[in-house]
C-alpha cells in the first residue's frame, strides 16, 4: 500500500499497540509507520518495537524542542510514501477504505478527516463540546459554530505527502496546529473534506487536551 503513517508518541503505552495493530488490521503489514516520539518515560517504545515485522522509522524530538506542528512536520519529512495518514497514538482504526480516501485526495482536497467516537475507559461517550463536530454526514469545508471556524481534526486525517511538503504544519503553535492549518488552506482556495464512513475511536488520556469539559 502506497502509505504511510505517521503517529505522535509521549509516554503512551497505554494505547499505542491497539493503534499500531489497527493500521495493520485495515492496512496490512506492508505499510510504512513513523513513530515521532517526545522523550517518551514509559513502556511505549518498547511496544513499538514488539512489532518488529513492520517498517518502523522511529525519530525523537527533545523535549524541550517540541511543537506538535514540528514533529508532524519531521513525520511528512521522514516519510517515503505518496500518501500520508496522520493517526493519534490513542486512536483506534474502525473503519478505513484506503481507495475511497485515494480518490478524494486525487480530486484535488487538501486533506481528508474521519469521524472519531470518544472512549472513556470503554465506554462510549455522548458527543459535546468539541465531539460534536464529527457528524454522521459528510461536510466540505465543515465550519463549527462553537469554535467560530472551520473545524479540522488531524488525530485522524490523510493527505498527499506533496501537499504536506508544500504547506507545512506551524511550529510555533503550542496546540490546535490542526485548526490553524485547515484555515489557512481554506483561504488559499483548498477544500478540507470530512468523511464520516473513515472512523477511529478515540480512547480517553488523562489530563489530554481534546477532553478538557468532557467529564
Amino acid at each position: 500500500m502506497n502509505l504511510s503513517v505517521i503517529i505522535r508518541n509521549r509516554n503512551e503505552e497505554r494505547y499505542i499497540g491497539y493503534s499500531i495493530q489497527s493500521v495493520i488490521d485495515f492496512c496490512g503489514d506492508d505499510v510504512e509507520i513513523i513513530i515521532v516520539d517526545n522523550d517518551s518515560t514509559d513502556d511505549s517504545l518498547r511496544i513499538v518495537n514488539t512489532f518488529d515485522f513492520l517498517d518502523i522509522t522511529r525519530v525523537n524530538i527533545d523535549k524541550n524542542e517540541y511543537s506538535p506542528g514540528r514533529s508532524l512536520n519531521i513525520g511528512v519529512k521522514e516519510s517515503s510514501n505518496d500518501y500520508l495518514m496522520i493517526l493519534s497514538a490513542h486512536c483506534e482504526i474502525t473503519k478505513f477504505d484506503f481507495s475511497r480516501v485515494k480518490k478524494q485526495l486525487d480530486g484535488g482536497v487538501g486533506a481528508v478527516w474521519g469521524k472519531q467516537i470518544p472512549i472513556w475507559d470503554g465506554k462510549k461517550i455522548s458527543r459535546r463540546y468539541m465531539w460534536s463536530n464529527f457528524e454522521d454526514k459528510p461536510s466540505v469545508n465543515y465550519y463549527s459554530d462553537s469554535e467560530k471556524r472551520y473545524f479540522f481534526h488531524n488525530a485522524f486525517s490523510m493527505f498527499k505527502r506533496e501537499h504536506l511538503r508544500k504547506f507545512k504544519f506551524d511550529e510555533r503553535l503550542s496546540g490546535k496546529e490542526d485548526r490553524y492549518w485547515a484555515n489557512d488552506q481554506i483561504e488559499k482556495g483548498f477544500e478540507i473534506y470530512y468523511d464520516f464512513e473513515q472512523e477511529v475511536k478515540h480512547h480517553y488520556t488523562p489530563n489530554g487536551a481534546t477532553w478538557k469539559g468532557t467529564a
